[in-house]
């Protein structure tokens, strides 16, 4: 959330008020622009889709991470992912719940851009950001059919897993790409430059 004069926005509803303001001067914006828009979506939202989705008999994926710096680790697991199902849906941590989980040096990207650079992916359908520091509560509300997370989480371990299983639904984990991690990169980075 940003606070402009007297008004509090969100990203997604600024980018759309400036879209609104140069449509009014004849600037439309691509259609690839407004489909990034719309894949970030509040809690209802997403539940609402989710529900269409699965009512039209398509499986939904949920993942969720920090993905602060995006790299081939992140890009390999997301494809491999959507290809569980039909839908693949995102819980993007907060700029808060990454400096709980990751410390105060973190998030080097803000919610916002990670969200974009998210977006702009194909194989994402959905971004909905949690403020938590598990997604538990956002996955026991949206119910995917699969549940997916890296092969470095035991099942057990996998917040929301319960909820899921107890659904009906199934909870995987995929093989992560070997030395790829923003934490690496952040490391190297510092190496190299120091």
């Amino acid at each position: 959330m940003r606070t402009i004069g007297e008004y509090t926005l969100n990203c997604k509803d600024f980018l759309k008020y400036i879209f609104i303001l140069l449509a009014a001067n004849s600037y439309q914006p691509s259609n690839e622009c407004m489909a990034e828009l719309t894949k970030l979506m509040s809690r209802t939202e997403a539940l609402e889709n989710v529900r269409q989705w699965q009512t039209l008999g398509k499986k939904v994926v949920f993942s969720n991470g920090c993905f602060d710096i995006l790299h081939a680790g992140h890009v390999e697991y997301l494809t491999a992912a959507k290809k569980l199902g039909d839908v693949l849906i995102i819980g993007l941590n907060s700029d808060d719940s990454v400096r709980r989980l990751k410390g105060p040096n973190r998030p080097v990207c803000c919610e916002e851009d990670r969200a974009a650079v998210l977006a702009a992916l194909e194989v994402v359908d959905a971004i909905i950001f949690f403020s938590e520091d598990t997604p538990e509560e956002l996955i026991g509300f949206l119910l995917p059919d699969i549940l997916v997370k890296g092969s470095d989480w035991a099942i057990e371990k996998i917040a929301g897993a319960r909820a899921v299983v107890e659904h009906g639904g199934a909870v995987l984990t995929l093989p992560l790409l070997e030395g790829r991690s923003t934490s690496g990169i952040i490391e190297k980075i510092i190496r190299l430059h120091t």
